[in-house]
């Protein structure tokens, strides 16, 4: 697969840390670790939601959060912490998170219920 977007974590802006992140086409890798490497990835088609989080310190230093809700048991909830160009990426993992669901023909299905994961009885017509 091509490598679409990858970064660091970053620290005071700049790319030290050993947590990398990458994304594919079709899905997105967490790398973590120096001594012990531990590697994760969640496929496109199964985030939910996307949101973009700056702090006053972030934006000082250029850098953004990338907060992804998905139906990944590993990583229900995925931040991609102080990334360079954070809107971009969100942009791009947008994109291409609806080019899977589209290849895949795969819809977002959003749930009323009174709790997460509770569905409300449907109502007959």
């Amino acid at each position: 697969m091509a490598v679409l977007w990858q970064d660091k974590k970053r620290i005071l802006g700049m790319p030290i840390s050993f947590t990398k992140y990458i994304l594919e086409s079709d899905r997105l890798i967490l790398q973590e670790g120096f001594f012990k490497t531990v590697e994760n990835e969640i496929m496109l088609y199964r985030i939910q939601d996307i949101t973009l989080l700056r702090t006053l310190s972030q934006k000082l230093f250029g850098v953004g959060t990338v907060e992804l809700v998905s139906s990944d048991k590993t990583h229900p909830v995925l931040r991609l912490n102080n990334i360079k160009d954070a809107r971009n990426v969100k942009r791009l993992l947008c994109e291409n998170v609806e080019k899977e669901r589209a290849l895949r023909r795969v819809g977002a299905h959003e749930f009323i219920g009174d709790e997460i994961g509770e569905m409300q009885e449907e109502i007959p017509e």
